[in-house]
């Protein structure tokens, strides 16, 4: 019976031993309100580049990893058509040229000026004629063919003179056309060839020589490997909290332990509909000897900071205002800046107030 006994309260001490519920007392440290946030790594000026027209890759100017200008040539895609076209249109510039031409318009010139030579003669004749014919000498048939000859020649004067203007601008305007024509073409021509548009590095080549492309197939990514971006998307909930200038604390899973600097450089003005996030942009202020373009990340824009507080794990308040005393009662707390652990305590609770962690 006495071993019995002693086997009961055993057992109703590990049963009190076990109802026992956790406590602690606050205590004082620091404290951050953040925003969390992941995102990836850009290269200043990233970019994926497009050919301007369809065809096979006759020929691949550049590799991986091999710095470029603005205006380098990247690729060539080869279209024959476009090559005959230039010829033709070149052809045709160099018949249609003025200075090529200067033949027709000399002899559509002389036209006119024997025209105007012709005028002024018969003019004077005719002139002549009329003062004689005014004084009854001559005949009235040869008055009338004066006349009539000096009325054909102004006439074919105009004409020829006329000839002579439009031939002249004829020629300068099919000049000029043919020209632009070879500009035109030239610059169909240069869509042939794909320029790198940043001064920087070929990231990555995702086409072969010989493949079919088109505007719609991306063909290499470029960027600058001297300035990085980072680019995060913040909930539209929290958007609000951000501000240009915040600073911003970054982890990548290839630094354990280490933690890198950014601040706030860009906020979307427009939200994406799809995934009901805002684009955001910060730039290093202390970053890692090495980075690579799309590395992902983990950030938390800092919204503000206190130190030296009173804190306590968010998990013992319940509903965010509420907490158990080891007394058995209950207190109503008032909260400041809280992370997701823990939470500052303003008012409603002291260091030597022990508090029990909620069921």
């Amino acid at each position: 019976m006495k071993a019995k006994a002693l086997l009961i309260l055993a057992g109703i001490s590990l049963f009190a031993c076990s109802k026992k519920k956790e406590s602690i007392n606050p205590t004082t440290g620091n404290i951050t309100e953040s925003i969390y946030a992941s995102g990836t790594v850009k290269s200043v000026d990233q970019y994926q580049a497009f050919v301007s027209v369809s065809g096979i890759i006759e020929e691949i100017y550049v590799k991986e990893g091999q710095n470029v200008d603005v205006g380098t040539p990247l690729l060539r895609v080869s279209n024959e058509t476009q090559k005959f076209n230039l010829e033709n249109a070149q052809l045709a510039a160099n018949f249609n040229d003025a200075a090529n031409n200067q033949g027709k318009i000399m002899e559509a010139e002389a036209l006119a000026q024997t025209a105007k030579a012709k005028l002024k003669l018969d003019s004077s004749l005719f002139v002549r004629q009329k003062a004689l014919w005014a004084q009854q000498v001559g005949t009235r048939v040869e008055f009338e063919q004066k006349e009539l000859n000096y009325q054909s020649s102004k006439a074919n004067y105009l004409s020829a003179n006329q000839r002579y203007k439009d031939l002249k601008r004829q020629i300068n305007f099919s000049s000029a056309q043919t020209k632009k024509n070879v500009q035109i073409s030239a610059r169909q021509s240069d869509d042939f060839i794909l320029k790198s548009k940043v001064k920087g590095t070929i990231f990555s080549l995702l086409k072969e020589k010989g493949e079919l492309v088109s505007p719609q197939t991306p063909i290499a990514t470029l960027g600058n490997t001297q300035n990085y971006k980072l680019e995060m998307q913040v909930d539209e909930h929290d958007i609000f909290k951000v501000k240009l200038g915040q600073k911003v604390a970054i982890t990548f899973d290839a630094y354990k332990n280490e933690y890198f600097e950014a601040e706030v450089s860009k906020i979307a003005s427009i939200m994406n509909e799809r995934n009901k996030t805002f684009l955001i942009e910060a730039v290093f202020t202390k970053a890692p000897q090495k980075l690579y373009p799309n590395v992902t990340f983990e950030a938390n824009i800092i919204l503000q900071s206190k130190q030296n507080v009173l804190i306590l794990p968010r998990n013992y308040i319940k509903n965010d205002s509420i907490i158990s005393l080891a007394d058995g009662s209950t207190r109503i707390v008032k909260l400041g800046l809280t992370d997701f652990q823990k939470a500052e305590i303003v008012s409603g609770l002291t260091a030597k107030d022990q508090v029990i962690k909620p069921e």
